[in-house]
């Protein structure tokens, strides 16, 4: 599990310090640096951790701008402007000049803090219902092995049951099931990563021996699955 993080600071030696720092803890991945909040907004989408200069003026209106805030640890020069990170909902400050043991305890808060939000949803989201012939059905999503896209609905393949068929597709059936749990392959099938057996050369192997073909726009999953592993 990585945490993907943003800097924001706008003097260069402390941005090349956090850079450093980022790179020595494992469970982070640094996706930008940036010197000026102003622009920032369209840096933050999807990322899990922001470190960003409470004292840089547009900080403030930067964070105000987010509807969905990711987990904030706040820089500053100065102990006052902690309290004002903490009402803005930042989880921890580090104070300038930056010390690695310091931040080091800042950033595993935040990886527990993102892994009880993880658990939460997954707490929260174990089954989904879908409607089948005139029916609704609760699915129970650790029972899913593989979801097929056929012309007008989907079949949900089942490890412990018959495929279940509902009027509807792909693209809106992942909407509704954790994307750390299922990966899309190919403009047909969705797979339970947990069911996959084997990785092959544009395929991969289920569970119940079942070979599904892995396209070319998604083969780069493949790729990092196998990076994991």
């Amino acid at each position: 599990m990585q945490l993907r993080c943003v800097v924001i600071d706008d003097e260069p030696w402390a941005l090349e310090l956090m850079k450093k720092y980022v790179d020595k803890i494992p469970f982070l991945k640094l996706v930008h640096i940036l010197c000026d909040p102003s622009n920032a907004i369209n840096f933050l989408k999807d990322i899990d951790l922001l470190f960003i200069d409470i004292n840089i003026p547009s900080s403030i209106d930067l964070l105000s701008s987010m509807t969905i805030k990711p987990i904030m640890i706040f820089i500053t020069a100065y102990k006052k402007y902690a309290l004002q990170g903490f009402e803005i909902g930042a989880i921890d400050y580090l104070l300038k000049p930056l010390d690695f043991v310091r931040f080091d305890t800042a950033v595993r808060r935040a990886l527990e803090l993102f892994e009880i939000r993880q658990y939460s949803k997954q707490a929260e989201q174990q089954f989904l219902f879908v409607r089948s012939e005139n029916k609704t059905i609760r699915i129970q999503l650790n029972e899913i092995e593989f979801i097929e896209a056929h012309v007008n609905y989907i079949r949900i393949h089942r490890i412990h049951d018959d495929p279940v068929l509902t009027p509807t597709s792909l693209r809106e059936i992942s909407k509704k099931i954790p994307a750390q749990n299922f990966q899309r392959i190919h403009r047909s099938y969705i797979v339970a990563i947990s069911q996959i057996k084997e990785l092959r050369i544009r395929k991969v192997l289920m569970n119940s021996m079942t070979e599904l073909p892995v396209s070319h726009s998604h083969a780069g999953f493949v790729k990092g699955l196998k990076k994991d592993k």
